[in-house]
């Protein structure tokens, strides 16, 4: 295996003495493709800032290619560009505003070609749009400039927060089909902080999932958040918008405790009972089937009340099953089979 392109040892960032992150080993593997996923305000833009050489961890090591980096140093800093969730374009024309990293970094003999190759990437032509200044853009075409400007850089690094968020569907595929170009054609490495699950799971090499400043998983466990309340003997519950309640047993949590079940622990099936798994039944409807980019297992998302979870199936048992979106499925697990956070 390649030596990875980052490695992140007992990292500590605080903002106000509040730690925001705390994550004791992260590796990322060169021209691979990382999804971090996890809720507001879990340190997910905190976490690319720091990739991005932005800011300095409060404690702790990031190497770049093997050699610990510091914030805005010449050999990494030209190499790794951030696109934030809400990026800023100059007061200027289009096409200055995608050439200006390219003059900063002396790339001045083809920036034309650049320019135009970069636009034409994120469905920008630049005979229309070249020349347009920075005030006659729409969000997604603010959003799809800013990526022009990361992408003319030709970066070994591309870090993506939240790249589909406030877009419009037609601006949102440019963009997710520009990223994976980078991978593709520049040998990039993208990190990718998003909502979007599915499309993590499609194009993702690996994903993370990020909570409280903490990595966990391999981001398709699921993720339950509480309240909790006791119900009896060992046991805990959560009430689900539907009605339903999902149990677990102890240890005891916070009220505010989160969850963990593992993919694996849950059996989904159309069969009409099982009787060996006590309390642990829910009832829901399929949502999506997503064939995994890296397992060839397909990942069923399971709507109970507004809660997803994610079942793992081969193509053989979703054949079996005659699993399609819209169908009813009950979901069997073992209270025991969980882990808390």
């Amino acid at each position: 295996m390649d030596r990875p392109i980052y490695e992140v040892r007992s990292l500590k960032h605080s903002y106000a003495e509040k730690t925001i992150l705390a994550i004791e080993h992260f590796n990322v593997q060169p021209a691979s493709i990382v999804g971090i996923i996890g809720p507001n305000g879990s340190g997910k833009s905190t976490l690319l800032r720091l990739l991005g050489l932005i800011e300095r961890p409060t404690r702790g090591k990031i190497h770049f290619n093997g050699r610990e980096v510091e914030p805005f140093s010449n050999e990494a800093r030209f190499r790794i560009t951030l696109l934030p969730q809400e990026p800023f374009l100059m007061k200027r024309s289009v096409f200055n505003n995608v050439s200006y990293g390219l003059k900063l970094r002396g790339n001045g003999s083809n920036i034309n070609t650049r320019v135009n190759e970069a636009l034409a990437l994120v469905g920008l032509p630049s005979r229309d749009f070249a020349r347009r200044p920075w005030y006659a853009l729409s969000g997604g075409e603010t959003q799809r400039v800013a990526l022009a400007a990361r992408l003319a850089l030709k970066p070994k690094v591309l870090l993506l927060d939240e790249p589909t968020a406030s877009v419009d569907a037609a601006s949102a595929q440019l963009i997710k089909e520009a990223s994976l170009r980078a991978c593709q054609e520049l040998g990039a490495t993208l990190i990718i902080a998003s909502h979007d699950w599915d499309w993590l799971y499609e194009v993702c090499d690996e994903v993370r999932h990020l909570f409280k400043g903490r990595l966990f998983g391999t981001g398709k466990e699921n993720v339950i958040f509480g309240p909790w309340h006791h119900h009896k003997g060992k046991l805990w519950q959560k009430e689900l918008a539907d009605g339903q309640r999902i149990r677990l047993s102890e240890p005891p949590p916070q009220p505010d405790a989160v969850a963990i079940i593992e993919p694996t622990s849950i059996i989904g099936t159309t069969e009409t009972k099982r009787d060996d798994y006590g309390p642990g039944i829910l009832e829901g409807i399929v949502a999506r089937l997503t064939l995994e980019k890296t397992s060839d297992e397909i990942a069923a998302t399971i709507l109970i009340g507004n809660l997803p979870f994610t079942l793992k199936f081969s193509r053989q048992q979703v054949q079996a099953e005659n699993l399609y979106p819209g169908q009813r499925i009950k979901l069997y697990y073992s209270p025991d089979s969980v882990k808390w956070l």
